[in-house]
């Protein structure tokens, strides 16, 4: 079955446009149903965290002083991830992130980014809310430590987005949920999930003449 790796940065800021930088990074690898390895770390790019900042994730500059240089930290963390599809919540920010630190160290992404927020949208429309926190009380799913903390924030997004696939195998019958479906459904019509996933299975069944691993079979 496909693995995913779901993450979360901390930074001191929304944009590295603007000379914002990550503090944190936790990754999360899930396959069949679980999670099978995880990577974290706080990381010290030299910038500065403001008071509103350390206050919203308990990161201090006295932590990331005494971490790992931004440039080690991803290293580690790409080689840790290779080309594995990835999934965060509110992907957007984590993207933006992911790809100006990778850049900073002659990197470059090579596969796409599914959003647990967007997805949540479309196979949870009647939550309150589709924040992290809101998704995992309406879905009666465990709180794993403190939110705005990048190990606990990922863990709660990979435990978000299995059930996500868990509701998706158990309404349209399938054996798994590809990541190249996950991202068909962050971009269709709110409330069009079925004809999404249909048009989805219909389109492996005229590209393939047989059997495609990667195709989602329906049970």
């Amino acid at each position: 079955m496909e693995t995913l790796a779901v993450i979360d940065f901390e930074t001191t800021g929304l944009d590295p446009q603007y000379g914002d930088r990550a503090t944190e990074i936790a990754v999360m690898l899930v396959r069949n149903g679980e999670i099978v390895d995880r990577y974290r770390s706080l990381m010290n790019a030299g910038v500065r965290i403001n008071g509103f900042i350390t206050s919203l994730t308990g990161i201090t500059n006295d932590m990331v002083r005494a971490a790992p240089p931004a440039s080690i930290v991803m290293r580690e963390v790409a080689d840790f991830v290779d080309d594995t599809p990835l999934v965060a919540h509110n992907a957007t920010f984590d993207r933006r992130f992911w790809d100006a630190e990778l850049g900073r160290i002659g990197r470059t992404r090579r596969q796409g980014f599914a959003c647990s927020m967007l997805i949540s949208r479309r196979v949870l429309p009647d939550s309150p809310d589709h924040k992290l926190g809101t998704l995992m009380s309406y879905a009666g799913l465990p709180v794993t430590g403190d939110y705005h903390r990048a190990e606990a924030d990922a863990e709660m997004a990979a435990r978000l987005t299995l059930y996500l696939e868990e509701r998706l195998m158990e309404r349209f019958h399938l054996d798994a949920v590809p990541h190249a479906l996950l991202t068909r459904i962050q971009k269709a019509p709110k409330h069009q999930l079925q004809r999404c996933v249909q048009g989805y299975l219909d389109t492996c069944a005229r590209a393939l003449s047989g059997r495609d691993p990667s195709a989602p079979a329906r049970k």
